[in-house]
């Protein structure tokens, strides 16, 4: 069976301390919560920051203070990838403007976001080029099957390097959505013309159920509270290393075992 890549979300965008307690905001606490989840058994780590009032931030000083903090603990070979989600604050000018002031390893991006404005498009093309060519690995978000056109649209067209690409599909929303289902996986491969890796995120309390069939199609896992606070049993986790040590077991269970650093970085091209 594939080995799989297990990134743990441990903060997300929109909840806060109010949601659960252990929800990491500060970049000590996000440092603490990445290396718990590494122990666990995630070889990356998806990672947002908030401004002083705990609002969603693209400030490239505090990613930056996050990632040293994480890396002076010790996690030199931890995969941390930032995220660009704009959630309705920036622009696509200022999602790129991050990435190349912060130059990270790695970075996520939702497809519909990036080319929201057709006047960019030139402009962006060349942003991905030169994220390429400097090895960035670039993770791209997929809200539906007609996201995943477009995406192959766009790397036929050239303006999507596939080299350093990876897809993510998301499953369910934020708030009173649809529940996310595994079988919803398949619409997304189903609709693929170009086949990078991929990985699932699955908003609720079946997120550990839509990763282990993730896994078990051949793609990789996001898991973590920017999703989901529950483990499979309805428990409330203490935290996100919980979610991802319970994965990890049921997933070793099954014949499947988490990537190491080395392997994950690999995989990633980094």
């Amino acid at each position: 069976m594939r080995p799989i890549l297990i990134m743990s979300a441990i903060n997300g965008a929109r909840r806060t301390k109010a949601d659960h307690p252990a929800l990491p905001m500060s970049a000590a606490d996000i440092a603490t919560e990445s290396l718990r989840c590494a122990a666990a058994g995630a070889s990356a780590i998806h990672l947002h920051v908030r401004d002083d009032e705990g609002r969603h931030s693209l400030d490239a000083g505090r990613y930056a203070e996050a990632i040293a903090e994480i890396r002076h603990r010790g996690a030199g070979d931890l995969i941390l990838q930032v995220t660009t989600e704009a959630v309705g604050l920036y622009r696509p000018e200022e999602q790129m403007a991050l990435v190349r002031t912060l130059r990270p390893e790695a970075f996520s991006v939702a497809v519909r976001e990036l080319f929201s404005d057709p006047t960019l498009a030139g402009e962006v093309a060349a942003f991905l080029a030169a994220c390429a060519g400097d090895g960035m690995a670039v993770q791209y978000i997929l809200y539906d099957a007609a996201d995943v056109q477009r995406f192959d649209h766009l790397a036929e067209a050239g303006a999507i390097p596939l080299a350093n690409a990876a897809q993510l599909f998301v499953l369910g929303r934020y708030g009173d959505g649809p529940p996310s289902t595994p079988a919803a996986i398949l619409g997304f491969l189903a609709a693929r013309r170009h086949t990078p890796d991929w990985s699932v995120c699955a908003f609720g309390p079946t997120e550990s159920a839509c990763c282990m069939a993730a896994a078990l199609l051949g793609g990789d896992v996001r898991m973590g509270f920017e999703n989901n606070l529950h483990l499979p049993d309805g428990q409330v986790a203490p935290d996100n290393a919980a979610l991802v040590a319970h994965f990890a077991g049921a997933a070793q269970a099954l014949g499947l075992r988490p990537l190491s650093l080395p392997e994950a970085r690999a995989r990633l091209g980094l």
